[in-house]
C-alpha cells in the first residue's frame, strides 16, 4: 500500500503536533476547555490546484467529527482525535471550510479560510490603427482575464523597453479578477515603427509565493504625417506628338516619405517616375511622350497616396503635332554663272518664310531665283515655318547650303605677299587659297630648291628665309604669287665676333668693338658697370681700363649681353713698401724675403748676392701668390748686398738689397746649468749668460723677487729660480734649480742612560751632524775600551758590559768636502783602574777642545 502523499504528511504531523500541545496542556491545566483546530487556517492555492486539511481536537473521547466544506472531496483520513480529507479541483475564489467535534455536549468548531490565485497567462493588447496621423492620440488597452487575485496585479504599457504607463491594482477586493489598462498616447514621428506591448506582474511573494510575469505579443504602431497642399506638378504646356519631355511631381512634409504611393498619368497613359526623397520631400520625375492618338486637349494627374489619404494635382497639357518645313534647291552645286531655284514647303496650317520674304497665306510654298557667283559659294537659304498652336506661335525651320564651282584666286589676305616670323617657336605656315573645289597649294623656291611645308606645325629655321613662288590649281584652273619669308632671330654674342677676353698694352691706342649678329641688325653698346658712360671710339690705354666691361646687343627680337675682361699689361716696376731696400732676417723665423714686384703679367723676381760672404748666394723669396708652394725655408743665411731683378714679357728692372741676420734668446746647459750650487758664507750669482743678436738681457727671479747682483749664501737661498733672456725678437726662458751646501758641524753629543750605570750595564753615545753635503762620522774612544759596538751610519756607540776600561775621553768628529769638526765626552770610572767594581762614587768632567763638553757616568756596584 503506498505511502500518505506530501500533503496529507505535512497535515499529520500538523495534527500531532497539536495533540500533544493539548495533552500536555490536559495534563498541566486540569481545567483548560476544549478546542477545535483546523490547519491551515488560511491557504492559498492555484485555481484548479488541490489541498489536504487537517481537523483535530484535544477532547480525549469526543462523540463525533468532520470537515464542512463544499469543494471536492478525495480522500479522508482518521484518528481518534483528528481527520484529513484532501480538497480537489478548488475553482472558487474564496471559501470557508468548518472543522467541528461534539466533546462533553459541546460543539468545538474552527473555521479556515482558502482561497485562489490565477497566473497571468492571457495578456492581450488591442490592435492599433493601421495608421496612425501624427499629432493625433491613440488608445492603448490591454486585458489580462481571470488573473487574480486583482489586488496582487500590476499592469504596464510600453513603447519598446520604455515604460509609458504602470498601474498596481492594491486595495481591490480579494474575490476580484482580470484587470484593464487603458491609455491614450500622442502619436509622434518617432513613434514610426515603434512596438508597443503590456507586460502583467502578479506578486504573491507577501503569500509566500512567487512572481509570476507574462507580456502580450508586440504590436507595432504606423504614423504618418500628409501636408495638407497639394502636390507641385511641373510640366511643358505644349506637348508635340513624338516629342519626349519631362514632367514632376513633388510634395513636402511627407512622413514616412518612403512609404508614400506616387501616381501619375497623361491622359489613360501611366507614367513610369523614378522617385527621390530627401528628408521629408518626395519628387517623382518621368518622361512623357504623346502619340498621334492623344492630340488635342489632355490632363496631367498626380496623386500622392500615405496613410490610407490622398493629395491630388491635374494640369491641362494640349498636344499638337507640327513637321519641319522642307527647304530644296535646284541643284546644290553648280558652276559659277548658272541659274539656281531654292523653294520652301510646309503643313497645310504653317506659314513659311525663304530667307526673310514670307509666302502669301499659309499654307504655300515660298520660292526664289539666283544666277550663281563666287560669292554665293557656301550661302545658306534659311526657311522658317511658324504655327499657332493654344495661343502660342511656333516655330521650326530648315537650311541648305548651296557649292558654287570657281578657279583659285591667292588674295593678300589669305597668301600674304611678305611673311616675317620670329625664329625658333613651331608655327604652322598658311598660304590660303579661295576656290572650289578647294585649290592644293605648292611654295617652292623658283630655283628649283626648298618647298614649304604648308599647314604643318613646325620649327622655324634661319634657313627658311628667301623668296618662294606659290601655285594653287584645282578642276576650274590655277593662280601664281611669289612671297618673301623673313626669318627674325635674337641678337648673339659670340666668341668670334666678342671675344671673352682682350688684352691691351698700356700707351698704346685700342678701341673696344663688339659684332653681334641677329635680324633685324643689332645694336651693340659696351659699358663698364656701375658707370652710364658707353666706351666709344679710339682710347689711350692706361692701367685704369683694365676691368670686366658689359657689352648687350639689341634688337626687336630680344637682347643678349655678355661681359667682356679687359686685362691692361705693363713692365715690372718695385716699390719700397712691397720690396725693401733693407731686410733683416731673424734666425728661425721661417720667413721668406717678400720682394713683390708690380707688373702684368706677373714679373719673374730673383735677387742674387753680390758682396761679402753673400756673392753668388740666392735669396730665397717668398712666392707672390700663397697658394702656391714655397721655397725650403734656409736654417742660416748669409749677410749682405743682394741684387733683385724683376722681368716680364714687358721689361726687366733691377734694385739692390741690403740683408742683415739676427736671431732671438738661446739658452742651454752649457750657458746656463739647470741645477747648480752654492757654498754658504760666500758670495755667489747665478751664473746664466743667453746668445742672441742682439744680445739679450738675462734677468733672474726667485717666485717673482728678483735676484741680487751678489750675496752672501745662507742656507736659505736654496730653492728654485726662473732666467728669462729677452731681446728684439723673442724671450727665452730657463728653470735653474740652486742647491746651498755647508760645512759640518757636530750640533749634538749625548750619552744614554742619563743616570747611574751598574757595573756590567749598558750605555749608548749619539753623535749628531748638520753638513751638506751628509757629513762621515768617526769614533776616537779610550785606549783597552773594549765591546763597543757602532749603528750603520757611526751615529750611535753602544757599551755592553760597562768596565773601568770604559773610562776616559770619547771623540766623535764630522767630514765632508768643506772640512771636519769635532765634540768630545770624557767618562771617569770610580777607583780609576781597569777592572774595579764597586768603590765609592766618582763624578768628574774633562773640557773639551774646540767647544767640547764633559760628561759624567758614574758606575755603582751591585
Amino acid at each position: 500500500m503506498p505511502g500518505p502523499s506530501p500533503g496529507l504528511r505535512r497535515a499529520l504531523l500538523g495534527l500531532w503536533a497539536a495533540l500533544g500541545l493539548g495533552l500536555f496542556s490536559l495534563s498541566a491545566v486540569a481545567q483548560e476547555p476544549f478546542w477545535a483546530d483546523l490547519q491551515p487556517r488560511v491557504a492559498l492555492v492555484e485555481r484548479g490546484g488541490s489541498l489536504w486539511l487537517n481537523c483535530s481536537t484535544n477532547c480525549p473521547r469526543p462523540e463525533r467529527g468532520g470537515l464542512e466544506t463544499s469543494l471536492r472531496r478525495n480522500g479522508t483520513q482518521r484518528g481518534l482525535r483528528w481527520l484529513a480529507r484532501q480538497l480537489v479541483d478548488i475553482r472558487e475564489p474564496e471559501t470557508q471550510p468548518v472543522c467541528f467535534f461534539r466533546c462533553a455536549r459541546r460543539t468545538l468548531q474552527a473555521r479556515g479560510l482558502i482561497r485562489t490565485f490565477q497566473r497571468p497567462d492571457r495578456v492581450e493588447l488591442v490592435p492599433l490603427p493601421a495608421w496612425q496621423p501624427v499629432g493625433e492620440n491613440f488608445t492603448l488597452s490591454c486585458r489580462v482575464p481571470g488573473a487574480g487575485p486583482r489586488a496582487s496585479l500590476t499592469l504596464t504599457l510600453l513603447r519598446g523597453s520604455q515604460e509609458l504607463i504602470r498601474r498596481s491594482f492594491a486595495g481591490e477586493p480579494p474575490r476580484a479578477r482580470g484587470a484593464v489598462l487603458t491609455a491614450t498616447v500622442l502619436a509622434r514621428k518617432e513613434d514610426h515603427g515603434a512596438n508597443f506591448s503590456c507586460r502583467a506582474e502578479l506578486d504573491l511573494r507577501p503569500h509566500g509565493l512567487g512572481l509570476f510575469e507574462n507580456s502580450s505579443a508586440p504590436r507595432e504602431l504606423r504614423t504618418f504625417a500628409l501636408s495638407p497642399e497639394p502636390p507641385r506638378l511641373t510640366a511643358p504646356r505644349l506637348l508635340e506628338v513624338g516629342s519626349e519631355r519631362l514632367v514632376s511631381c513633388s510634395l513636402d512634409g511627407l512622413f514616412p516619405a518612403s512609404e508614400a504611393d506616387v501616381y501619375l498619368a497623361l491622359g489613360d497613359q501611366r507614367l513610369s517616375p523614378d522617385i527621390t526623397l530627401e528628408g521629408d520631400a518626395l519628387m517623382a520625375t518621368a518622361t512623357a511622350t504623346a502619340s498621334t492618338e492623344q492630340e488635342g486637349a489632355r490632363q496631367l494627374v498626380c496623386i500622392v497616396t500615405l496613410g490610407g489619404k490622398s493629395r491630388e494635382t491635374r494640369e491641362n497639357v494640349t498636344v499638337y503635332s507640327f513637321p519641319a518645313p522642307l527647304l530644296t534647291l535646284s541643284e546644290p552645286s553648280v558652276p559659277e554663272g548658272k541659274m539656281v531655284t531654292v523653294i520652301c514647303t510646309a503643313a497645310s496650317r504653317a506659314l513659311v518664310t525663304l530667307d526673310g520674304v514670307p509666302a502669301a497665306v499659309p499654307g504655300q510654298p515660298a520660292q526664289l531665283q539666283l544666277n550663281a557667283t563666287e560669292n554665293d559659294d557656301r550661302r545658306s537659304f534659311f526657311c522658317d515655318a511658324t504655327l499657332e498652336v493654344d495661343g502660342e506661335t511656333l516655330n521650326k525651320n530648315e537650311s541648305a547650303e548651296l557649292r558654287v564651282l570657281y578657279a583659285p584666286r591667292l588674295d593678300d589676305w589669305d597668301c600674304p605677299r611678305n611673311w616675317t616670323w620670329p625664329e625658333g617657336p613651331e608655327q604652322t605656315l598658311h598660304c590660303d587659297a579661295r576656290g572650289n573645289p578647294a585649290p592644293s597649294v605648292h611654295c617652292a623656291r623658283p630655283d628649283g630648291g626648298a618647298v614649304l611645308a604648308l599647314d604643318l606645325l613646325g620649327p622655324i629655321t634661319r634657313a627658311l628665309a628667301g623668296t618662294y613662288r606659290c601655285t594653287a590649281a584645282n578642276v576650274q584652273g590655277e593662280a601664281v604669287k611669289d612671297v618673301m619669308l623673313t626669318v627674325e632671330y635674337a641678337p648673339t654674342l659670340d666668341s668670334v665676333g666678342c671675344p671673352e677676353h682682350i688684352t691691351w698694352l698700356e700707351g698704346t691706342e685700342a678701341s673696344l668693338t663688339c659684332v653681334a649678329h641677329g635680324v633685324p641688325p643689332p645694336n651693340v653698346s659696351c659699358v663698364r658697370p656701375g658707370k652710364a658712360e658707353v666706351i666709344e671710339g679710339l682710347l689711350r690705354v692706361a692701367r685704369e681700363h683694365a676691368g670686366t666691361y658689359q657689352c648687350e646687343a639689341t634688337n626687336a627680337r630680344g637682347s643678349v649681353a655678355k661681359n667682356v675682361a679687359i686685362t691692361v699689361e705693363y713692365g715690372p716696376s718695385f716699390e719700397e713698401v712691397s720690396c725693401p731696400s733693407n731686410w733683416t732676417w731673424v734666425e728661425g723665423s721661417g720667413r721668406l724675403f717678400s720682394c713683390e714686384v708690380d707688373g702684368k703679367p706677373q714679373p719673374r723676381v730673383e735677387c742674387i748676392g753680390s758682396e761679402g760672404t753673400s756673392e753668388g748666394v740666392l735669396l730665397p723669396l717668398a712666392p707672390p701668390d700663397p697658394s702656391l708652394s714655397a721655397p725650403s725655408i734656409p736654417g742660416e743665411l748669409a749677410p749682405g748686398i743682394y741684387t733683385c731683378n724683376a722681368t716680364n714679357r714687358h721689361g726687366s728692372m733691377v734694385k739692390t738689397v741690403a740683408v742683415s741676420v739676427e736671431s732671438p734668446p738661446q739658452m742651454n746647459e752649457s750657458t746656463c746649468p739647470s741645477h747648480q750650487t752654492w757654498l754658504e758664507g760666500e758670495a755667489a750669482k747665478l751664473a746664466c749668460v743667453a746668445g742672441g743678436r742682439p744680445s739679450p738681457r738675462v734677468h733672474c727671479s726667485r717666485e717673482g723677487t728678483p735676484q741680487p747682483q751678489s750675496l752672501r749664501v745662507s742656507r736659505q737661498d736654496a730653492g728654485t729660480y726662473r732666467c728669462l733672456a729677452t731681446n728684439a725678437h723673442g724671450t727665452e726662458a730657463r728653470t735653474v734649480t740652486v742647491g746651498v751646501e755647508y760645512r759640518p758641524v757636530v750640533a749634538e753629543l749625548a750619552a744614554s742612560p742619563a743616570g747611574g750605570v751598574r757595573p756590567g750595564g749598558n750605555f749608548t753615545l749619539t753623535c749628531r751632524a748638520e753638513a751638506w753635503p751628509p757629513a762621515q762620522i768617526s769614533w776616537r774612544a779610550p785606549p783597552g775600551a773594549l765591546n763597543i759596538g757602532l749603528s750603520s751610519n757611526n751615529s750611535t756607540l753602544s757599551v755592553a758590559g760597562a768596565l773601568g776600561s770604559h773610562g776616559g775621553e770619547y771623540e766623535c768628529s764630522a767630514t765632508n768636502a768643506h772640512g771636519r769638526h769635532s765634540r768630545r765626552i770624557t767618562v771617569r770610572v770610580a777607583g780609576g783602574g781597569s777592572g774595579t767594581e764597586g768603590g765609592t762614587e766618582l763624578a768628574g768632567s774633562a773640557e773639551a777642545p774646540a767647544g767640547g763638553e764633559v760628561f759624567a757616568i758614574q758606575l755603582t756596584s751591585a
